[in-house]
């Protein structure tokens, strides 16, 4: 039986002025971003704000991931272009803070690293005020391709577990939990300026316990943010939600989080990984100085 979708978890699309104008930017430039490849419900209040999550290395994942609305199968070679046509969006759209993900190519043998850190240097060739957030794959969990993206100096490193590691056969298939949690460690650990981020989606068939324990990992590698939504199928193709979390909960999950030591957690129905990206760098170095 179909789960009918709270009142809470319904976001209405709002096209205003900065809208339309990231709009054209983005066409123009030909890129895409995760806001609309991913179906993500906080499109119109992020674009109206200025805010996108610049999607790079194509839009078709190598993985298969049953939760994710990004289109899978083989993706064409990277676009050398890309990296200074971002960077060009950045300016163009006035960006304070700049997001930077990616779907995941095994095809490549760095994992799109390079092309990572490329963009990370055009940004800051041009915008150099710019705040450069990465939200990466796992890159197979080379040392190598996680430096290279590392030494062109983002502020902040997200790499996301998903769910609780008894899901991951189910949902997150060619993942690994452990590798994962890994590369967040070494983030922190060779490069412990950069503040490491992860986040949670909630509905999956996770019960509570395992949710504190997947914090508690996050924690043993000392990664300063998390953020923690509810997850909505894309599509009827997709994994099936299993319940929906209240506000309350959520609620209740933030404050589990702080207690655990996380820098900041934002903790919401409709959060995503970049949702109020610019506010959680800011309670990030909030907490640095308190």
């Amino acid at each position: 039986m179909k789960k009918i979708r709270p009142p809470w978890l319904k976001a209405r699309l709002r096209i205003g002025n900065e809208f339309q104008a990231i709009e054209r930017i983005i066409e123009k430039l030909s890129l895409n971003t995760i806001c609309r490849e991913a179906f993500c419900p906080n499109i119109s209040e992020c674009f109206n704000h200025q805010t996108v999550t610049f999607l790079i290395l194509g839009d078709r994942c190598t993985r298969e991931c049953s939760f994710c609305g990004v289109k899978k199968g083989n993706p064409l070679l990277p676009d050398p272009c890309e990296p200074k046509r971002i960077a060009q969006a950045v300016r163009d759209m006035g960006l304070a803070h700049t997001v930077i993900t990616s779907v995941t190519r095994d095809d490549l043998p760095d994992g799109g690293a390079a092309a990572f850190a490329r963009t990370i240097r055009e940004i800051k060739m041009l915008k150099s005020e710019s705040v450069v957030e990465v939200l990466i794959p796992d890159l197979n969990g080379s040392k190598e391709s996680l430096f290279a993206i590392l030494n062109a100096s983002p502020q902040i490193l997200g790499h996301n577990l998903e769910t609780a590691p008894r899901l991951y056969p189910l949902v997150r298939s060619g993942s690994d939990y452990k590798r994962s949690l890994k590369v967040l460690e070494m983030s922190k650990k060779f490069f412990p300026s950069v503040a490491t981020k992860s986040s949670l989606i909630l509905g999956l068939g996770e019960k509570k316990d395992e949710v504190l324990e997947v914090m508690d990992d996050l924690r043993q590698v000392n990664c300063d943010l998390l953020t923690l939504g509810q997850y909505l199928p894309p599509g009827s193709g997709n994994y099936p939600v299993k319940r929906y979390y209240s506000p309350e909960e959520f609620h209740d999950l933030f404050h589990e989080g702080i207690k655990r030591g996380f820098r900041w957690v934002e903790s919401d129905p409709l959060v995503r990984s970049s949702y109020h990206a610019q506010k959680q760098w800011k309670q990030y170095l909030h907490s640095l100085c308190g």
